[in-house]
């Protein structure tokens, strides 16, 4: 394993321009690691956006399977990570030695995904319309269009996934997809953790041959403003809070050349529990939504954080046996203390609400996360009442009774946008309550049916987004391989020559790509 040198990355090259140090701790004691990182300026900034506009050009221009080699290489540094390395995210993050080895198979595992996407190149998106000379009352001229990288991306790391969401996470895989060099901002909660993953991107770049500045890392706080509003970056990924994400936001807007921001900041993701199911298997509910809400310490942004269900006796025998699960739950270390200052504070607001009931669930005293239970009255839902509405960041849920249908949906209009929703039902009770899949598509990126929303799956299908506040942009995801979109943008070519289109749009078609020919998808030369 190398030395973890706290310095930033930038060009390929280690920067310790500035005189602040940060200081890493451990999740669980809060004492200090032995390594300590240097506070980035606005010099260094600068200089790392730079690097990365100047790997742009080169970049971008790569063929897909050289960009897919890279991606692959990272994936192999990522696997090549030992022991000890595993050793220092656990003490960084107070999560398991399972979990982590979890996510780095995962983590790797998007790197190869995306590479498979670059090779089978269809997220050039080639559409071509040949010429027309003879078409009346005017010919058309030929017309060719693929998408190309939008320019360097700037992404935040997250707190709650020190590896899939974070250095080398799925953000960083999308923007090097799609040929945008990254800088990447280190989260304070795993800097060892990010400097090492950040050595395994550059080993790989190098191994590789990729122009320097195509990775570049910067440490410490504040520098997000300076990335954002550099002129160079086009573009910001980033998986936070809504506060976070909504400042970045106006800041990105507020530029004299507005870019997007794809973030990923706040969602509570409710579980409709239909009246069938609670008759049949209620008791079998209550010990899986438990373990829903408790896993992982509730630091998932696709926590259960409101249940719903029809008032009825076994909808409240549902929220007793829920309850007694997670008052028995132990507690857990958070990924940080501020994310405990932050679980205590959230708590403290639902239970001086006059209309929330506490319903289960230890004192939250000492320095671990205790699992609760409350109960709020279904017109803060109605009604979008805002604390109702955002999520308590942690072992939380919080239960809403409804009267009848009407008031069921009265409840789920007044929702925000959200990540996910779910529905635990029987046969009979989707056909009955049909009619809330429309409800819930205006609603949510991911429905699930029978199933918890603690896990999202890295593959083509996946949608890990939603409408606002669950993200910024619910056109997108990211996570799974339409994450890539983000980072892209089409360009036409009209009447080009052969020798000066790109390749995925020639007429003998090297790449092997399908393409929209005339209307009609093809493969193979025109």
């Amino acid at each position: 394993m190398p030395e973890i040198l706290g310095h930033n990355f930038i060009a390929g090259q280690r920067s310790a321009a500035g005189q602040h140090r940060l200081q890493s701790l451990d999740a669980s004691t809060g004492e200090a690691l032995p390594y300590s990182f240097f506070q980035a300026t606005e010099g260094e900034v600068d200089q790392a956006a730079r690097a990365a506009a100047a790997a742009f050009a080169e970049f971008r221009q790569l063929a897909p399977a050289r960009r897919a080699e890279f991606l692959d290489a990272i994936a192999a540094e990522l696997d090549e990570l030992d022991d000890a390395f595993i050793a220092i995210v656990c003490r960084e993050t107070a999560l398991p030695t399972a979990r982590i080895q979890g996510e780095r198979a995962r983590t790797s595992g998007q790197m190869r995904l995306f590479a498979q996407v670059l090779r089978r190149g269809d997220f050039l998106g080639a559409r071509i319309d040949l010429a027309l000379p003879d078409r009346q009352p005017l010919p058309r001229v030929d017309l060719r269009q693929m998408r190309i990288g939008v320019g360097p991306v700037a992404v935040f790391g997250a707190s709650n996934f020190p590896l899939a969401f974070s250095t080398a996470g799925g953000d960083t895989a999308a923007a090097l997809a799609a040929g945008c060099p990254v800088v990447f901002k280190a989260h304070s909660g795993h800097m060892a953790t990010a400097d090492l993953v950040a050595c395994a991107i550059q080993r790989a770049a190098e191994r590789t041959g990729m122009p320097r500045g195509v990775f570049n890392m910067v440490f410490g706080g504040g520098v997000g403003e300076w990335l954002v509003k550099h002129p160079a970056i086009q573009a910001v990924g980033f998986t936070g809070s809504l506060k976070g994400g909504d400042a970045l936001c106006r800041m990105a807007a507020e530029r004299p050349q507005p870019i997007p921001v794809f973030a990923e900041m706040s969602s509570i993701n409710p579980v409709i529990i239909l009246p069938g199911a609670l008759a049949k298997r209620g008791d079998s509910i209550a010990r899986e939504l438990a373990g829903s809400v408790c896993l992982g310490a509730g630091q998932f942004c696709t926590n259960p954080g409101l249940v719903v269900g029809l008032q009825s006796p076994q909808y409240s025998q549902l929220l007793a046996d829920l309850g007694h699960q997670l008052a028995q739950q132990a507690g857990q270390t958070l990924l940080n203390a501020a994310g405990l200052r932050n679980y205590v504070g959230g708590l403290e607001h639902l239970h001086a609400h006059a209309a929330i009931q506490h319903l289960a669930g230890q004192a939250q005293t000492g320095s671990q996360a205790h699992a609760q239970l409350f109960k709020a009255d279904a017109r803060l839902l109605i009604e979008s009442d805002p604390l109702l509405q955002e999520e308590v960041f942690g072992p939380t849920t919080v239960a809403v009774e409804v009267q009848d249908n009407a008031q069921l949906r009265a409840a789920l209009l007044g929702l925000r946008g959200q990540l996910t929703a779910t529905l635990i039902g029987e046969p009979e009770d989707f056909e009955a309550f049909a009619w809330l899949v429309p409800l819930l598509e205006e609603k949510v990126g991911r429905i699930l049916v029978n199933g918890y929303p603690t896990g999202v799956e890295v593959c083509d299908a996946m949608v890990h987004g939603g409408p606002y506040p669950a993200t910024s942009d619910a056109r997108g995801t990211s996570v799974g391989t339409l994450a890539i979109d983000r980072f892209l943008r089409p360009v036409c070519y009209q009447n080009y020559p052969q020798a000066l289109l790109p390749a995925a749009l020639r007429d003998d078609n090297p790449l092997g790509l399908r393409r929209l020919v005339n209307g009609q998808w093809r493969e193979g030369a025109i």
